[in-house]
């Protein structure tokens, strides 16, 4: 469970804060459905850059946003996905892509940073008069955080593996009050862990928001992202259509509280988790380094319900480094029309995809050929940020690989598209998943000293997971009363 104590001091000090900076704070509802949001806020939002540093963007984090990037008329509307083609796949199932570019900061990471920052803010655990929000990441998570922050007026420091995109480091410079790299890749949690763990010790002022063990993680995407996903599966359902299921990478585990959500509702429903096959830690307790970004691996995390997940998925991080160029270069996209049929439209539109929403797109293609899958049938996935954030990526297999060609396309396409298989997958049993719930123990109980009996009750107590999805009624009323006594939401 989220803790929800009230601390009257560091209250009082966020609400003195949240005045004096005109602060209003959305609820979780209002993100859920931007129709509650006053018309007052949509209106003055018409003129706010969706990357700007105003707190109005706080009400941008939705699925629904109006999707430009400067402009626009403030509104919101329907959710903001694509419906990849048959042709590209090469499967017949239906698959569809929520779209994270159009949140703020180009990514649906500021969603799961609020959610975890908000609460402590607005209970006053989190005294914006003292305390630095840290957010430990393999990428996007500290970027929603540090972002977020900004906006709340809260300090804030960033922690990374400094082999991540340059992209990254450069926008985080200029908006965390400090960026802090840690070795290795995409993989290397630990070292993040033990950073934190440091800051922990010699910093007191430093309040960790770690997203693989806080419970707003998932608490925001069951009540957000499982939502938005139901709603673009009904929009495009019709009568004999059959929602077949979703897959997300693991990350941190967040997403996946989405599929828990769908398979309230969905009760046929399977729910796959990806993985970098060059890092098989659910698929046989594996280990190493992989290029997907923003996956960190080596590790389950605490906030991941295992046991309502069915299926292992895992991907070749070459299969991703190579499409997310192929859709990128113009001779690539001109192959993609020409030769495999593609709309132009939708070859546009792939640039909605970053490295680890192709990766998504992938696992929903594997779990389409093992499951047999037919057109009634629809799979769900997200991509969490776009292929802007990767041009340094692409830059980089050009020069290592040379320019592209027609020959070229087509190699990558048959290879790392039409050429995926249904190898290195897993469909879990009972046995299977309590195996990988226990990997748990060994990161989060003798490590990260979280409490055994909490372990097992994620296991056999049914109402561990729904009392945390749960709590977003109390966490929102606890939001309208914080808007309350600023006033300032009152004021606009």
């Amino acid at each position: 469970m989220i803790d929800l104590t009230i601390n009257q001091k560091g209250l009082d000090n966020a609400i003195a804060c949240a005045k004096e900076h005109g602060i209003a704070i959305p609820t979780i509802a209002q993100m859920q459905n931007p129709d509650l949001i006053p018309e007052k806020i949509k209106d003055k939002l018409a003129g706010v850059g969706l990357w700007d540093f105003n707190p109005l963007n706080l009400f941008r984090i939705s699925w629904r946003n109006n999707p430009v990037e400067k402009g626009g008329d403030g509104k919101f509307g329907d959710v903001n996905f694509i419906e990849i083609p048959s042709v590209l796949t090469g499967v017949k199932a239906r698959i569809i892509v929520l779209t994270g570019k159009w949140f703020p900061t180009g990514c649906h990471k500021v969603g799961a940073s609020f959610a975890c920052l908000v609460p402590r803010l607005v209970t006053g655990q989190f005294d914006p008069s003292y305390h630095k929000a840290v957010w430990p990441s393999t990428g996007n998570y500290c970027r929603g955080g540090a972002f977020n922050s900004k906006l709340l007026s809260c300090d804030s420091i960033a922690i990374l593996p400094a082999e991540m995109s340059r992209e990254r480091f450069e926008w985080l410079n200029s908006v965390a009050g400090e960026v802090i790299a840690t070795p290795g890749c995409e993989s290397d949690v630990k070292e993040i862990f033990d950073k934190v763990w440091e800051l922990r010790r010699t910093r007191p002022e430093c309040l960790i928001f770690n997203q693989f063990e806080e419970m707003g993680n998932p608490l925001w995407h069951y009540q957000v992202t499982g939502r938005a996903i139901y709603d673009a599966v009904e929009s495009i359902r019709g009568k004999d259509g059959n929602f077949a299921g979703a897959c997300f990478l693991s990350g941190s585990g967040g997403t996946m509280s989405a599929g828990d959500y769908l398979k309230e509702r969905y009760p046929t429903a399977k729910l796959g988790v990806g993985e970098a096959l060059q890092c098989p830690t659910l698929l046989d307790n594996g280990f190493g380094g992989h290029r997907i970004e923003g996956i960190g691996d080596k590790h389950v995390p605490w906030v991941h319900n295992v046991k309502n997940t069915d299926i292992v998925v895992d991907i070749d991080d070459e299969d991703s480094q190579q499409l997310i160029r192929l859709f990128s270069d113009s001779i690539g996209q001109k192959y993609l029309i020409e030769e495999i049929g593609v709309p132009a439209d939708f070859v546009e539109k792939l640039s909605l995809l970053g490295i680890s929403g192709i990766a998504n797109v992938l696992c929903c293609v594997k779990m389409a050929k093992y499951y047999e899958l037919t057109e009634n049938d629809i799979l769900a996935t997200v991509a969490t940020d776009s292929a802007a954030m990767y041009g340094s990526r692409v830059e980089e297999l050009a020069e290592a690989e040379g320019p592209y060609s027609p020959l070229k396309a087509a190699a990558v396409y048959w290879e790392h598209m039409r050429g995926i298989r249904t190898d290195n997958m897993l469909e879990l049993t009972y046995e299977s998943r309590k195996r990988i719930h226990n990997l748990k123990y060994y990161t989060w109980i003798e490590q990260q000293g979280r409490e055994l009996a909490e372990l097992n009750a994620q296991w056999y107590d049914r109402n561990y997971w729904k009392n945390i999805h749960d709590q977003k009624d109390e966490v929102d009323a606890l939001i309208n009363a914080f808007n309350e006594e600023t006033g300032v939401l009152k004021n606009l």
